[in-house]
């Protein structure tokens, strides 16, 4: 890196250090909320800012250089500093999201393109670890499956009858089923708990597995809602996440179909469904809406789920859960979870 600049780590915990951040990243119509577990920043000699870039995780975020010295090597500086720093922690691979047109920039330096949302976001990997390999692990596990296989994306917060039926659908309907599971642990049920009861519920079903969604899907990793502006989010988060499918996840893994449940209530997964109905179908992919399972003239899902828990209602809540659900929900290692929903406000 040339001599007239160099790199020093960001305080966080001062407002101003913040503010100049944040007003420096505003000029590339990004934006920064701080949360980020590092930043760095690039000076002049002058100690004007003229680049930074941060890391949260896998994700290296932020990344900016004044447009009157790029060129000269400095986004890699930047870039290194932070994957050393990543290193430091055990963290070997590393996703960048940058708007499409800069993509070829850090293409350049050993990044690798995986997926696209014009004109908002482009997702790129480098490292230790690859959509690549992930797809090589699941169709291991998912070996046994004909082709001519449907995938379905399920979070299960908790599984549901819904669920359940979505599945069996898919199921009756096409030889094999993959059911991906969102491996995010965000969620009021613990990630290994959902896993557990999606696997458990559908054991019968003998064309159907159940894979972990990992990083590539619905994850933080392929969601860039720190670089897009507020009303682009929804649109960036769902088309990056159904091009990262339709582009490397269903030719890797014989996808043909794709089954999702109507959603009358929730507008992002809404969105969500309408960017695959956009984007799969040119990729060769039919994307199946299939209306939401109803008890008693009551729409299951998992939020009236919830709500039930949280009103104590087992009455109404054992007939919108499977079996293995209302066991787990009456086990000694859901207590915690219960109390958590009976205390928690029915928004979040």
């Amino acid at each position: 890196m040339a001599e007239a600049f160099h790199i020093e780590y960001v305080n966080l915990r001062r407002g101003g250090n913040v503010a100049e951040i944040r007003e420096f990243l505003r000029r590339f119509g990004l934006d920064f909320d701080g949360d980020v577990s590092f930043t760095v920043a690039l000076r002049d000699d002058d100690g004007r800012l003229v680049g930074t870039g941060s890391s949260k995780g896998e994700v290296l975020r932020n990344i900016a250089v004044d447009e009157s010295i790029q060129g000269a090597g400095l986004t890699a500086a930047i870039l290194s500093n932070l994957m050393q720093e990543m290193a430091r922690k055990g963290i070997l691979h590393y996703f960048i999201f940058t708007r499409p047109a800069k993509a070829f920039l850090f293409a350049g330096l050993g990044f690798n393109v995986i997926a696209r949302a014009e004109p908002f976001a482009a997702l790129l990997e480098s490292g230790l670890g690859s959509v690549a390999s992930y797809c090589e692990a699941v169709a291991g596990e998912t070996a046994h499956l004909p082709a001519g296989r449907a995938a379905l994306v399920i979070n299960a917060n908790p599984f549901t009858m819904g669920h359940r039926a979505l599945i069996e659908k898919a199921a009756a309907e096409r030889p094999g089923v993959i059911v991906f599971v969102v491996s995010e642990d965000l969620s009021v049920f613990p990630y290994a708990d959902r896993l557990r009861l999606i696997r458990e519920g559908v054991a019968d079903l003998p064309n159907v597995a159940v894979a972990e969604g990992g990083k590539y899907i619905i994850s933080a990793a392929t969601f860039p809602t720190y670089f897009t502006r507020e009303q682009e989010h929804v649109q960036a988060q769902t088309r990056l996440d159904a091009d990262l499918f339709a582009r490397q996840i269903a030719p890797r893994l014989g996808i043909t179909d794709r089954y999702v449940g109507e959603e009358p209530y929730c507008p992002v997964t809404a969105a969500y469904n309408e960017a695959m109905r956009e984007i799969l179908p040119p990729a060769g992919i039919t994307v199946h809406t299939v209306p939401r399972v109803a008890v008693d003239g009551e729409i299951v899902s998992a939020s009236k789920v919830r709500d039930l828990i949280r009103a104590g209602d087992w009455t109404r809540l054992e007939k919108l859960v499977p079996p293995v659900t209302i066991r787990y929900l009456r086990s000694k290692e859901a207590r915690g979870i219960l109390e958590t929903i009976r205390t928690t406000d029915s928004r979040h």
